[in-house]
């Protein structure tokens, strides 16, 4: 069965699992504390932190594997979706990554591309590994990015985890704000990582060959959901931002009304587009440069998550009740998951190969025989 939708059974545990990268380079993974002491987290009036991981070519695969989520997130996560499905999930073990963490980086002249992610609402950087892992197999440096207070969970360094401080109705021009200054403040950071400033940051050592690894003349965002606006909202504001995409996410703030004049890629589930959201009508009518919509067949809004291969391996060996498989389902779709992370990624590297790259497969030419489930959208 392909690994895509896999899970693994040894003693009576379930090992879930995520597709493995297609590109052909080895990844590594390190994670980093920040703080922004010269903005307030608006839920905190506390200096700024956040967390974020960088995925990259690495040199070697020293080490294991990296799990998915760190201990404390996950033991909560593990939680709160076990009272979701209705079931215990504890048999069942989380996925690993493909990465190695902290392992030298695999230099290359001039440095890599760098591409930042930013997940949906509430939600945490581990849930866009499927894409992210193969985008650094291919070639590139990801930086993704959990918005503290606003995402479900954050662990820090040390055990400490922060939990969403969201209210019950959420302020979404907030969380946007605070997204695109958070996504600015982190590219602030990585030049000063690629200068050579220092070889920890906040007492963790950098992985060997970060320095000078980052090309940040070729710098592009993608994100799920309001990780899409913000993409378009970090755009509108800071021009290192070169080429961006938003995996089925409506378009809020200012970019909507401004539009942009680099590179985007609108990607819509089954059922979403320019005819029932007038924010991807009102942003596509004043995007000034390369653009495209596309949509993923018998998709959901989730299916551009970690949950598009993770769920059918819960719903085969669990005894999920009906009514919650069939939430689910809703969820992320009736697609094949190895079919969707095929096309997801196909498309995904096609276009920062373009605009980032300069490199040009002709994914973008019109539908092709080789994912019938993209439907290009006129």
């Amino acid at each position: 069965m392909p690994e895509a939708t896999a899970a693994r059974r040894r003693g009576g545990r379930i090992r879930l699992t995520l597709p493995a990268p297609t590109g052909g380079h080895r990844i590594g993974t390190t994670s980093l504390h920040l703080v922004d002491r010269s903005r307030r987290d608006p839920w905190t009036s506390t200096p700024r932190e956040l967390m974020i991981s960088l995925w990259y070519p690495a040199r070697t695969t020293e080490g294991d594997r990296v799990p998915w989520m760190t201990s404390a997130a996950e033991a909560l996560y593990r939680q709160q979706t076990s009272r979701n499905l209705q079931t215990s999930l504890d048999a069942v073990d989380f996925p690993l990554t493909h990465a190695r963490r902290n392992v030298p980086v695999k230099a290359r002249h001039g440095g890599r591309p760098v591409i930042i992610f930013s997940p949906g609402y509430a939600a945490m950087r581990e849930q866009g590994t499927t894409l992210v892992e193969d985008l650094a197999s291919r070639g590139n440096v990801v930086v993704t990015i959990s918005h503290t207070h606003e995402a479900q969970f954050v662990e820090f360094p040390g055990g400490r985890v922060e939990p969403s401080r969201q209210p019950a109705d959420p302020d979404y021009a907030l969380a946007l704000r605070t997204r695109r200054d958070d996504t600015t403040f982190v590219l602030d950071v990585l030049a000063r990582l690629n200068s050579g400033a220092g070889t920890t940051i906040r007492g963790r050592h950098l992985p060997h060959g970060l320095r000078g690894a980052l090309d940040l003349s070729k710098v592009g965002m993608f994100g799920h959901s309001l990780g899409g606006a913000a993409a378009a909202e970090t755009m509108a504001q800071d021009p290192r931002v070169r080429a961006g995409v938003d995996l089925d996410g409506s378009v809020i703030g200012a970019a909507r009304d401004t539009g942009l004049d680099r590179p985007f890629l609108l990607t819509a589930s089954a059922g979403h587009g320019r005819d029932n959201d007038d924010s991807w009508a009102d942003f596509w009518s004043r995007l000034r440069g390369w653009r495209r919509q596309l949509l993923l067949k018998d998709s959901g809004h989730q299916t551009y998550t970690d949950l598009g291969p993770l769920v059918p391996q819960l719903i085969k060996a669990l005894p999920i009740p009906p009514q919650v498989v069939a939430r689910l389902i809703e969820n992320i779709g009736t697609i094949d998951p190895d079919h969707s992370v095929a096309a997801q990624r196909a498309y995904l590297a096609a276009f920062f190969d373009l605009h980032l790259r300069h490199h040009d497969d002709h994914l973008f030419a019109g539908p092709s025989p080789r994912y019938p489930e993209i439907e290009f959208v006129p």
